[in-house]
């Protein structure tokens, strides 16, 4: 089951366009799932899956929907958990040791937007943008103290997001926070896959026509469960919350010379099973 949220209107009017949560069918149609206003709200029913199984609201045809509407999936989680240095091939080019414990900080839900928005650069932010394609967990149950079977029970699914980063913000400091949640600048979804078993397949990161990234999602040190129940011994992650999984090798940075995004060029992301984000890069008015 896939679970998406659509914007019914074009974002950047005076007030916050309304949204509403549909489930995709395979048959190319979204259908609203009455009550709910965006995926996350959905999840904080306890009975989300039956509610979202048996919908049958309006339906939409994908192919009539333009690419503003795809909000994304979960537009406002209470939490975005991120986790860096989880590819064993990205520790490697980056000159560093296989890590004990998960490195952790924070995402803003301000950074996130859909999946086929554009990402925008400010300019004062706009020198050293770098890619960083990743696949997010998306809690469906509260999770506080689980081992990794009950983590991974409360796992509602996966979507794919890209950690846009600022590496200049980021590396002023040993804290990487400065740099990884610039406003408008995190694409995430295009959906919620809803699913028992982690990806399997491989995440890509295209910038224009080149492949910058390209790996099997099990090159992680550390899988979905396995950080569910690490970030759950610290606090309570709640439905709708969101943990970033972290990216492979082929970033900008670590090239020689390194490579950033730019203005014209369009970040596609995509792993297998989950969809695609299709981001064009442009300069901020």
């Amino acid at each position: 089951m896939r679970l998406g949220t659509l914007r019914l209107a074009a974002p950047g009017g005076p007030t916050p366009a309304a949204t509403v949560a549909v489930r995709i069918d395979s048959d190319a149609v979204a259908v609203e799932i009455p009550g709910a206003v965006d995926v996350g709200a959905l999840l904080a029913a306890p009975d989300w899956r039956e509610r979202a199984a048996s919908a049958g609201g309006p339906r939409r045809a994908l192919a009539d929907l333009e690419p503003w509407a795809w909000a994304p999936p979960v537009p406002r989680p209470s939490k975005i958990v991120c986790v860096g240095l989880n590819y064993r091939n990205h520790i490697l080019e980056m000159g560093r040791d296989l890590p004990e414990h998960p490195t952790l900080f924070a995402k803003y839900p301000e950074a996130l937007i859909g999946p086929y928005d554009p990402i925008v650069l400010p300019a004062h932010a706009a020198d050293a943008v770098d890619w960083e394609g990743e696949v997010a967990v998306v809690v469906g149950a509260t999770a506080r103290r689980l081992d990794e079977a009950a983590a991974a029970a409360a796992i509602a699914g996966y979507a794919v997001l890209n950690d846009v980063t600022m590496r200049d913000y980021q590396y002023r400091t040993a804290q990487w926070l400065q740099g990884k949640t610039f406003e408008a600048t995190t694409p995430f979804g295009p959906w919620l896959t809803v699913t028992d078993a982690p990806p399997a397949g491989e995440l890509r990161t295209v910038v224009d026509d080149e492949q910058v990234q390209h790996t099997p999602v099990d090159d992680m040190v550390f899988g979905p469960a396995a950080l569910v129940a690490y970030v759950s011994q610290i606090l309570t992650l709640h439905p709708g919350d969101v943990i970033a999984t972290g990216t492979p090798g082929g970033v900008g940075h670590a090239r020689t010379p390194p490579r950033y995004l730019r203005p014209g060029h369009t970040l596609t992301t995509s792993v297998t099973g989950l969809g695609e984000l299709r981001n064009d890069v442009v300069a901020e008015a």
